[in-house]
């Protein structure tokens, strides 16, 4: 693809057991299903900044991913555990690339066995085409764009080359975009001039607050520009979603600000800001002095969620054990009602953080896939 992966790949795909690959689809469409009720969606898009509100965000997003911590329960079970999500897409393409390059291996090792990393009843065709119809929709790729701020510099560049070779849409930064005749333009990359009328978005959210990397145009104003998703999402399914949840999967979370007496056993919470990305920020174990240092005006943008034991389920050759963490990503083509469990991601750590910018040099931790393979059993 002509391009470096930015961080670190895993040795191994994980693999998973069948049911636990199911019971993460399971509960991540749960979970969507219930942030999606009006009661509770409703607060949740109060809550952003009037820039990014209005009727162009859509009742629902185009993408989400949910973040689940490999548990076991009180049984010994294998079991998901709701981290945090996100109404943002992931690395979908790598991800399809990544599950072909193990497939191959796997081959070599295990003839007639068919290894899956797309969730029932998704084949790996099924997942490719729908995520065209999620990025691409009803445009010619030629005016679809996938934005972030230099992508080139990105570490997920990987994933934009795979954007392109899958689904021939080209990575570009926001600077690059320019109003004529009130439509919205760009200079490819061959040097020809094309108009925009979807825009694939992987900038994150705030990065549109900085006026040096201010749009050409006011998203809230028609300018013949569908958004996947919208950057009102970013904020709207969120972190700040946590509170709102009512399920066996997501852990007790409240909003700094609402806490009046923080629990004595702080050890067992996590505090997040609530907007962060790759872990940014987030204070694990905090202590009482750190919550008090906290502006009392800031704390509503923070939350202090139950910490979650990962379980060292994945086993080295060297005997120990490894944290995983599976990502489940959704996808919901602009005319279909309901987001679809599709394709996932998986990290793997033995410190306390598991995104990729925590996990560099130990062997076998980083970024992965997760993998199961029902005639095995």
């Amino acid at each position: 693809m002509g391009s470096q992966i930015g961080y670190r790949l895993a040795e191994t795909p994980v693999f998973i057991p069948p049911e636990l690959a199911a019971a993460c689809a399971r509960a991540a469409t749960e979970i969507c299903a219930q942030l999606a009720e009006p009661a509770r969606i409703g607060p949740m898009r109060e809550a952003v900044d009037v820039r990014f509100a209005g009727g162009a965000a859509g009742s629902l997003p185009q993408f989400a991913v949910v973040d689940f911590a490999i548990a076991r329960d009180e049984h010994g079970a294998l079991v998901p555990r709701l981290v945090e999500l996100q109404g943002f897409p992931s690395l979908i393409a790598f991800e399809l690339m990544q599950h072909e390059a193990w497939e191959r291996e796997l081959a070599s090792l295990v003839q007639h066995a068919v290894w899956r990393s797309t969730f029932a009843p998704l084949e790996k065709a099924d997942v490719l085409r729908l995520a065209r119809a999620t990025i691409v929709g009803d445009s010619d790729p030629a005016e679809v764009v996938m934005l972030d701020i230099e992508p080139k510099r990105q570490k997920t560049y990987c994933d934009f080359a795979a954007t392109k070779k899958l689904f021939d849409v080209d990575a570009c930064d926001p600077r690059e975009l320019y109003m004529a005749g009130g439509r919205v333009m760009r200079r490819a990359q061959d040097g020809t001039v094309r108009r925009v009328t979807r825009i694939y978005n992987r900038l994150v959210g705030d990065s549109l607050l900085d006026p040096a990397i201010a749009l050409p145009f006011d998203m809230r104003e028609d300018v013949g520009v569908t958004w996947a998703a919208h950057p009102a999402w970013f904020w709207i399914w969120s972190k700040a979603s946590l509170p709102a949840l009512d399920h066996p999967c997501a852990p007790k979370t409240r909003l700094l600000s609402e806490i009046a007496t923080l629990p004595d056993d702080l050890e067992r919470y996590v505090a997040k800001p609530l907007f962060s990305y790759a872990g940014a920020g987030v204070l694990i174990a905090p202590t009482r002095e750190q919550i008090a240092a906290i502006p009392a005006q800031e704390r509503g943008a923070w939350c202090l969620q139950e910490r979650i034991d990962y379980a060292p389920a994945l086993e080295t050759p060297e005997g120990d054990g490894v944290k995983v963490e599976v990502r489940v990503m959704l996808l919901r083509p602009d005319h279909e009602t309901d987001l679809v469990p599709a394709l996932n991601l998986a990290r793997l750590s033995r410190g306390v953080m598991h995104g990729v910018d925590h996990n560099k040099d130990t062997p076998w931790t980083g970024s992965s896939i997760a993998m199961w393979n029902e005639s095995l059993l």
